[in-house]
């Protein structure tokens, strides 16, 4: 079975599961109108989820997200040299404690220049909803999107559905690196300091010495 992206006309299914382009849900439509509203929007009809019944389709600037996504791999591969690939499990029905928590784990991850294999286990019916999946990991993508990209966009697999962050930045200075840094602001702020000390005890001098030479005068 082929791994490579459906997109438009070359999704060939009655009907589809629609998500718009900023993650609204419209729902099930038949793939004569998901192609409609694809075409009025400027946009692709993009599969996300095809082996969900029906398929989750995305409207989307396919070309500008390949674009994208190739220029932010390309960079991220430039600083991955000693990477591993971290997994990490989400609940469809996580609360936001729970959510912030594994998030800090993604992102922790992340700065330590590690991807991450993102996977959403959907337990009895939650198979029948595959969009809030796509909605799941497309909020996490977002919540990360300063130090990561996407580079395997969510696919559903089963009872599985995953996706890989890649980092973007190197990985962070050592604790001595920032400890540097952080004396070196601080030795330049006390030398920023110092000079406007040094120019308010300079007025203050001329000030008096002024006062003074006005009162010899008299």
């Amino acid at each position: 079975m082929s791994n490579e992206t459906r997109i438009n006309d070359r999704i060939r299914v009655k009907e589809v599961r629609l998500v718009g382009p900023s993650g609204e849900q419209v729902g099930v439509v038949r793939i004569e109108d998901a192609l409609r509203l694809a075409t009025e929007a400027g946009l692709d009809l993009v599969e996300v989820a095809p082996t969900a019944k029906p398929p989750v389709c995305k409207l989307m600037d396919y070309g500008k997200f390949k674009y994208e996504a190739a220029q932010k791999a390309r960079n991220a591969r430039r600083n991955q040299a000693n990477s591993q690939l971290k997994e990490i499990r989400f609940r469809l029905k996580i609360d936001d404690h729970d959510y912030e928590t594994k998030k800090g784990h993604v992102v922790r991850f992340l700065e330590g220049g590690d991807k991450v294999k993102v996977m959403i286990m959907f337990r009895g019916r939650e198979q029948s909803r595959p969009e809030l999946g796509v909605k799941l990991l497309e909020r996490l993508a977002e919540d990360v999107t300063e130090m990561a990209t996407v580079e395997s966009m969510p696919r559903q697999d089963g009872r599985n559905m995953t996706m890989v962050l890649a980092p973007t930045k190197r990985k962070h200075h050592t604790k001595s690196d920032q400890r540097r840094r952080r004396d070196q602001q601080s030795g330049e702020t006390m030398n920023r300091q110092q000079l406007k000390d040094a120019r308010k005890a300079r007025k203050a001098k001329e000030a008096q010495e002024a006062a003074a030479a006005a009162k010899a005068k008299k």
